[in-house]
């Protein structure tokens, strides 16, 4: 009997084949089962990773394993049979789970392959810019939300006869006694009476140049002459006659245009600014820092602007410096001691503001802006970018960099104080000149 097998099924059931009735033996048959595929070139692919939910597959053909088993090339269809639910290596091509076959290009070698370092340096350029513009959108805006504030309502333009220009800039700062947008309540505990209209409480010239800023006070009960004045609101022309008043008194004539005028006139100083602010603006810019620390070298009191202060160093409020500042009868030296309480006071209060505890910290900031342009009144020349130099150049006056002075005095006339007048053209020409001041004040 011929054992030699004649052909191989694919039936599991029917392994040999028939033997021949031929004597000779039969010629060499081809072999279904052994035949191999042509080699093809192969691309790295990705590998196809079987659900986990399939089970176990023998994947036997035809009595032997499927081409890419023991002894023959990897084949992409190939699957080891076993499944433990877990994958090996990236979707990149690795050969993780081939029954130790050879990598395919770019294979991870059967390791799971991590997230890719993130890169800090561009994460770190990303919150730079967005920082850059939020910080500008809200610099832009507070900025046109502040000069929206501003009350422009003085119009130097109707000053007539001025001085020309000098270096630097001067601006003359006026705190009147104006009880605007203040309640009875506000009124009786701040002191201030219940006087209609308005009077100059405090006047000073500011002077910002190279050589620092000069902050000079000018005593309300200086003896000057009213010139001839257009007024303000008439827009008549009024000719001077030679009157000598208190320098307080043109402010009530005729408001800030004739101040500005008179100052002029008396000084040969041209004024660049105009800035005023009222009793009820000037105690909430006060409270809205948190309070002022001032060091009082003596203790003083004064019943009618309620002040009552110990020696010593000390955080005054609203309320206490308003009092501080408004004080007169409890000095002997009358206006001139008030004036210096003044200067001392502001150049405080300007030091105190402009800090960075302030400055970014919007609920210091805006509550400070808010309270102090609410009650500003500027000239309609003056810019945002003027009052912040002003506010600056008020808080060099204590910074080692600045001069603080009365204005030269040389005695008095009907209980006026009248002007060195030698010392006052001697200090205006310095100022114009953009020099370094060296005339002494009282």
């Amino acid at each position: 009997m011929n054992d030699w097998p004649d052909r191989r099924t694919g039936d599991r059931s029917e392994r040999y084949g028939r033997g021949s009735a031929s004597s000779q033996p039969e010629g060499a048959r081809s072999m279904p089962h052994i035949q191999r595929r042509p080699a093809q070139p192969r691309t790295p692919q990705r590998p196809q990773v079987p659900p986990q939910s399939q089970g176990y597959d023998d994947r036997y053909q035809d009595g032997g394993y499927q081409d890419g088993g023991y002894g023959s090339s990897p084949d992409p269809g190939y699957d080891s049979g076993y499944n433990t639910g877990q994958v090996y290596g990236s979707g990149s091509g690795g050969s993780g789970g081939r029954g130790g076959g050879g990598r395919r290009g770019g294979g991870d070698g059967g390791y799971v392959q991590g997230r890719p370092a993130p890169d800090w340096r561009r994460r770190i350029k990303l919150g730079a810019l967005t920082l850059v513009v939020v910080v500008l959108a809200v610099s832009i805006s507070t900025y046109f939300w502040a000069d929206s504030k501003l009350k422009r309502e003085v119009d130097l333009s109707k000053v007539i006869e001025r001085p020309e220009s000098g270096d630097g800039t001067n601006y003359l700062i006026v705190g009147s006694d104006s009880r605007e947008g203040m309640s009875a309540e506000e009124k009786k505990r701040l002191r201030t009476g219940s006087a209609e209209g308005k009077r100059t409480d405090s006047m000073m010239i500011l002077h910002d140049g190279s050589n620092g800023p000069t902050l000079i006070s000018l005593p309300r009960d200086s003896n000057v002459e009213i010139p001839t004045f257009v007024g303000s609101e008439s827009g008549k022309k009024f000719q001077g006659t030679g009157r000598q008043v208190k320098l307080n008194a043109a402010y009530a004539e005729d408001g800030p245009e004739l101040l500005v005028r008179t100052v002029e006139f008396n000084t040969g100083l041209h004024i660049d600014h105009y800035v005023e602010i009222g009793f009820g603006g000037f105690a909430k810019i006060v409270d809205a820092i948190g309070g002022v620390e001032m060091d009082i070298p003596k203790a003083f009191k004064d019943k009618k602007s309620g002040a009552d202060f110990q020696a010593g160093k000390q955080t005054l409020n609203g309320e206490q410096s308003l009092a501080f500042v408004r004080t007169r009868y409890a000095f002997a030296g009358s206006d001139l001691d008030r004036t210096k309480n003044q200067q001392k006071f502001l150049a405080a209060l300007a030091s105190q503001t402009a800090t960075p505890s302030t400055i970014i910290n919007p609920f210091k900031l805006y509550p400070t802006m808010g309270a102090g342009l609410d009650t500003l009144i500027v000239d309609k020349d003056m810019s945002l970018w003027a009052l912040g130099n002003m506010f600056f150049a008020m808080k060099g006056v204590t910074g080692g960099e600045g001069t603080s002075m009365n204005m030269p005095i040389s005695g008095s006339v009907g209980g006026n104080l009248v002007w060195d007048k030698a010392k006052v053209k001697q200090l205006v020409q310095q100022l114009n000149n953009d020099e370094k001041v060296t005339v002494k004040g009282n």
